[in-house]
């Protein structure tokens, strides 16, 4: 769950950047406008951004970050590629990352609210090619 103060840009946000992985937004979710609900049941994966119980200004974590994982290193270049165009701040383009193990694939942003999110690839193929 993240945070966000400003729900309609969170949702202009996240239904296309999520729709690259597979989570999609439950309407029947949304409960006075204080949540919007992403998930992919058949995986057991729930994203949740909300307004902040306390009705204080949402603030992104230090040191917190969302990761989602996917099925191929074009699914992490289109996430990375989506949430640019979408406005996110740039934390790290798509490449391997071998510090922490040879098949890491990942890309890293910041949705508008600061919150820092990951799509990641632990496969050690691109696509249907070997690296």
């Amino acid at each position: 769950m993240v945070g966000s103060t400003d729900l309609a840009q969170a949702r202009e946000f996240y239904d296309p950047l999520l729709d690259c992985i597979g989570l999609y937004r439950h309407e029947d979710d949304e409960m006075d406008h204080k949540w919007l609900c992403y998930a992919a049941p058949q995986e057991n994966i729930l994203f949740l951004v909300c307004s902040p119980f306390d009705q204080q200004v949402a603030t992104a974590g230090n040191g917190t970050m969302i990761a989602f994982k996917a099925h191929s290193h074009d699914i992490v270049d289109q996430f990375y590629a989506t949430g640019m165009a979408l406005g996110a701040t740039d934390e790290g383009a798509p490449a391997l990352r071998s510090q922490y193990h040879d098949y890491f694939y990942g890309a890293y942003l910041r949705d508008p609210d600061g919150n820092k999110l990951c799509c990641v690839c632990h496969d050690r193929f691109k696509g249907n090619e070997q690296e």
